[in-house]
């Protein structure tokens, strides 16, 4: 927001305040200063002359030359194309090398044979209006050769203050709110300011209808007498130095009165409104031409002022251009109104029109300001043209109350939370200067807070705490140091786990870690065949089509393979999350939170690799490793099985090439992972076909399963004092038999002497019996106390033979 000192000294004395000061204190007192920097600074280039004569060029009919007089020893010759330019005008000249807006330069020039020595400028050239149809004609009076900024009290400073520190200050969104701020940091007094409307006739006000409680209260004027015409110099000046530009008289006004108080306001030319005004919300399909000319759909959240059933404004945002004032009108409504500030920002957003109106809306103004902007407006355009009149009373109807509200505050809680030793004298006198009212109970205080501060603002002790402190200044409260006992923070066993975990698959494993958001899209469960999984759903989604809330975060990960698999030929992607199960709820009706760790593997696909070289091989090692490195086979017996129709297989899953790593047993054995190929129908839908064919592979790991597990105590493990015997053991096993049964069988078998086992070999075929396979591993044997010899190998061969028997299988031997 932009503000202006000259405007603030019409509500404040600044004498002795320098502009760095003032936004200096303002800063550290009240808002953010962003920026500051002198209004029109290239007016001090130019100066006023006083035109001593005109006559015509004598080689162009539209060309005057002037002889000017800028208060030195000889008067310039300047050949003028105004045709509002004579001789006793004071006029504004920018002389030879002076640089006006846009870096234009004045040289001395010959203009159709006739040498000219400067320029007298029109508004528009100044950058001061867009009038160019002549030259500015300056006030009389003007001393010639003084600079126009210096001569019109033209000095002033632009303030630019941060709007995000001013959210919950509406009070603040116009001049006089700054100004009052700035009295209370400087000592100074604020002006009187006439805020009653004038004497008003005795006839009928317009009648006036609210049908919606989005509109709190609605003021409408009836004035007459007005005229469109130029807005004076002072105020157009005003205008421009924050931004605004000047339309007429009646625009102008209107926007003065805004950035003065900060309650907009809207003027209708009154002819168009013979219906009356009602407010309601508008329906389905209907449309409003607003005053940028541009048609605007409605919807039924938008509230309008309407007369009759016809639309003249969206209210809060912008008029109608229907019903704007116009050359010619002579009779206007004025409307000014306090709006629900919800409704405003929502139709603002919705139509992307922001408004200096609805940014005000959207603070939540207060209501009691309406009657006094509307006596403000209307005691500055009887100033200006005072034939003005008001033939009827104001029409004031809704249903709102002042917000005013009175607060407790003690002197000890002051002292308490600032840390500075305040009286109770010097915190009444701070907080009177901010406008607020004590009155003396004991040791409590109970302050009156007005009503522009009590709409979202104060409304408790420690809000007015900060007034305190703010004003006694923050910079000025001694630093002390903070005494206080130091514990270390209470471990969080589930955070330190997430953080082993993105450690190890980071780093060794290689692995890129994704952040999703918690919303899939829609469109990707239906591409992944899980869309009639029960979801929890947001009411309010940020997007169109992310209403679901996860339920793992796999299929996140898998819709982000695409894009991957375009820049390398290997994905290895991993996120740890939450998700939420819907079918399942608490005692409060709450979903299921499960904390777990998602992976995917996808690599080009390759019909030579080995078997053990898929994605899905590898992405299980991947695993195993990292559950080992968590201690999670320290903790309970882990073994893998085929997943089945229990396990609750999703619709990504390739459902003969799912499996499931179970910790227990029997009744107490839980899912702890959860590992399968991508299924093969899902691979067009993701974009993973012709030359980004994958093999893809994912998993999801249970955080929650983990940090049940009982801890496994960790010790030191040393290096085998003997060393092992590498042997190799090939089976043939009936298909029915699990690769990790198997492994359990040769475990038992080896007594706890296989120190690790690796299967490197699936075999079906030749030379194996039909219905069974082979798998072979190598295996590493140790004993603690003595180096194994070739009867230990026999004998745990033996073991292994007969285990084999009882699975329906054999060992096999070389022939």
């Amino acid at each position: 927001m932009l503000i202006s000192t000259q405007w603030l000294a019409r509500h404040v004395d600044l004498e002795g305040i320098s502009p760095e000061e003032l936004a200096s204190e303002l800063t550290l007192k009240t808002a953010e200063v962003e920026g500051l920097e002198r209004f029109a600074e290239h007016l001090d280039q130019v100066v006023v002359g006083h035109v001593e004569s005109r006559i015509a060029h004598p080689d162009a009919d539209k060309l005057a030359i002037c002889t000017v007089n800028v208060g030195k020893e000889e008067p310039l010759q300047i050949v003028c194309g105004a045709p509002n330019v004579d001789a006793g005008q004071n006029v504004a000249v920018a002389q030879v090398g002076t640089v006006l807006p846009g870096n234009f330069k004045i040289k001395k020039a010959k203009i159709r044979g006739v040498e000219s020595r400067g320029m007298i400028c029109s508004v528009r050239e100044l950058e001061l209006g867009e009038d160019h149809d002549g030259i500015w004609v300056l006030p009389e009076g003007l001393s010639a050769g003084e600079s126009v900024s210096s001569a019109l009290g033209l000095v002033d400073w632009v303030i630019e203050i941060d709007n995000k520190s001013l959210t919950h200050r509406p009070d603040l969104w116009g001049h006089r709110g700054i100004a009052a701020e700035v009295a209370a940091i400087f000592g100074r007094e604020l002006k009187p300011l006439e805020t009653s409307l004038p004497a008003t006739g005795s006839g009928a006000g317009v009648e006036v209808s609210i049908e919606d409680p989005a509109c709190t209260r609605y003021m409408g004027l009836c004035v007459d007498n007005v005229r469109v015409e130029a807005s004076p110099q002072w105020l157009q000046l005003l205008l421009l130095a924050v931004g605004q530009r000047p339309l007429d008289l009646l625009v102008d006004i209107s926007n003065f009165v805004m950035l003065d108080l900060g309650q907009p306001n809207h003027l209708f030319d009154l002819a168009e409104l013979s219906a009356g005004v009602k407010v309601r919300m508008a329906v389905d399909g209907e449309e409003i031409t607003t005053l940028d000319e541009e048609v605007r759909g409605l919807s039924p959240q938008d509230l309008l002022i309407c007369s009759g059933n016809t639309p003249v404004a969206l209210a809060g945002v912008m008029g109608g251009g229907a019903s704007k004032v116009a050359e010619g009108t002579t009779s206007l409504l004025l409307e000014v109104a306090s709006f629900d500030a919800t409704t405003i920002r929502r139709t603002a957003t919705r139509v992307g029109l922001r408004t200096e109106s609805s940014a005000r809306f959207e603070k939540s103004l207060d209501p009691c300001l309406v009657p006094k902007a509307a006596a403000h407006l209307v005691r500055t355009l009887q100033s200006i043209q005072p034939e003005v009149s008001l033939p009827a009373p104001a029409t004031d109807v809704g249903d709102w109350s002042d917000p005013a509200l009175t607060v407790e505050l003690s002197g000890d809680r002051v002292r308490e939370l600032l840390g500075v030793d305040l009286d109770d004298e010097d915190i009444i006198s701070k907080l009177s200067a901010l406008g607020f009212c004590i009155e003396r109970d004991g040791t409590m205080m109970k302050v009156a807070v007005p009503s522009h501060r009590a709409t979202k603002d104060i409304t408790r002790a420690e809000d007015l705490v900060e007034e305190v402190g703010r004003l006694y200044g923050y910079d000025q409260i001694p630093g002390k140091r903070l005494i206080a006992e130091v514990a270390p923070p209470a471990k969080d066993a589930r955070q330190l786990l997430v953080r082993k975990i993105q450690d190890r698959l980071a780093g060794g494993a290689c692995f890129s870690e994704a952040l999703c958001y918690s919303f899939q899209p829609d469109e990707l469960l239906e591409r992944l065949g899980v869309a009639d999984e029960p979801r929890v759903r947001v009411v309010n989604p940020v997007a169109e089509g992310e209403s679901s809330v996860r339920r793992s975060v796999v299929p996140s990960l898998l819709g982000r393979i695409e894009l991957n698999r375009r820049h390398r030929d290997e994905v290895r992607l991993f996120e740890v999350g939450k998700g939420y199960l819907p079918e399942h709820t608490d005692e409060r009706g709450q979903p299921r939170e499960v904390h777990e760790a998602g992976l995917v593997l996808a690599a080009r696909r390759d019909k030579s690799a080995a078997y053990n070289a898929g994605s899905r091989s590898r992405l299980q090692g991947v695993i195993e490793d990292l559950l080992r490195a968590l201690g999670a086979y320290d903790s309970a017996p882990l073994t893998w099985r085929v997943a089945g129709e229990d396990d609750s297989i999703p619709g990504w899953a390739n459902p003969g090439r799912s499996q499931v790593l179970v910790c227990g047993e029997g009744e107490d054995q839980r899912a702890l992972c959860f590992l399968a190929d991508l299924d093969p129908g899902r691979a067009r839908p993701l974009g993973l076909v012709e030359e980004l064919s994958s093999d893809v592979a994912a998993a999801w790991i249970s955080l929650d399963v983990i940090l049940s597990l009982p801890k496994a105590s960790s010790s030191y493990r040393p290096l085998p004092k003997f060393p092992g015997a590498k042997v190799d053991v090939a089976l043939a096993l009936p298909l029915d038999v699990s690769c990790a049964g198997a492994e359990f069988e040769l475990q038992r078998s080896g007594k706890g002497l296989v120190a690790s086992m690796e299967l490197f070999d699936v075999y079906e075929g030749t030379n194996v019996a039909s219905g069974q396979r082979s798998l072979a591993w190598h295996l590493v044997l140790e004993a603690k106390d003595r180096t194994l010899d070739e009867g230990d190998v026999q004998k745990f061969l033996g073991r292994v033979e007969r285990a084999a028997e009882r699975l329906g299988g054999a060992l096999r031997r070389e022939s």
